[in-house]
């Protein structure tokens, strides 16, 4: 098995993220320092990393969190911000990491695992698995931007387009992406000068947010899984 689907398996991150951990050197097997993700390993082998060995999980995890405002979406933050993986700790005892990304001043649903390949699945650009949003903004919405978020809208040099962009009011608007790209939708308000109040994901897929607060979170059922895992078109 590569290296990195051994790491994924293990629940220590994704495929893709595992790679640029053996890239930075934080990965040995027998002892022996690892930079190449291309690298099989057996059963019997010692893998460790940052000094830790690690071993395959015997429970494979899926959970949805309702990220409040002001938590990143990483394993540890080296400014000491509080971080979204830390509300699960005293519920799950697995190394549990984020499917994508929230940024730390917007709130809504993202999905912690310890399946290296759903995460990979759920995360990767041609999965195109729909996200709903709702963004709240501090000024009157500004006429055709909805329109023109879902024609498509370059700025320096990023084409960025949604699916589906719906004005609910004069500061509200509900917004559906296939892709989503850093911060997105961000980019497109500020490139019109509005700025956002609120910036919340209600739907991943055919997950919505229902009635779970700030804060809770809940496991998601097998069906749930499974549903997720069809409607990525990769």
């Amino acid at each position: 098995m590569r290296l990195q689907h051994y790491m994924a398996r293990c629940g220590v991150a994704s495929r893709r993220a595992s790679e640029l951990i053996i890239a930075a050197g934080r990965v040995s097997v027998n002892g022996q320092l690892i930079t190449s993700p291309g690298t099989k390993v057996a059963a019997g082998d010692s893998v460790c990393v940052d000094g830790k060995e690690i071993r395959p999980e015997e429970q494979l995890r899926y959970v949805l969190l309702n990220k409040p405002a002001g938590y990143v979406c990483s394993l540890a933050d080296e400014k000491g911000r509080p971080v979204a993986a830390d509300l699960l700790k005293e519920r799950y005892s697995e190394r549990l990491y984020n499917v994508g990304r929230l940024d730390m001043f917007s709130s809504g649903l993202i999905i912690f695992t310890n399946d290296g390949d759903f995460a990979a699945k759920l995360s990767h650009p041609s999965a195109e698995l729909e996200k709903e949003y709702i963004v709240d903004t501090s000024l009157p919405l500004p006429r055709r931007l909805a329109e023109d978020f879902m024609a498509g809208i370059r700025i320096d040099g990023v084409f960025y387009r949604c699916k589906e962009a719906v004005e609910l009011n004069a500061r509200r608007m509900r917004i559906v992406l296939v892709e989503g790209k850093n911060r997105e939708i961000r980019r497109v308000f500020e490139s019109r000068e509005i700025g956002i109040k609120r910036l919340m994901r209600i739907r991943i897929g055919s997950v919505g947010v229902e009635d779970l607060q700030f804060g809770q979170f809940r496991d998601l059922s097998s069906a749930e899984v499974t549903a997720l895992l069809r409607q990525c078109k990769n």
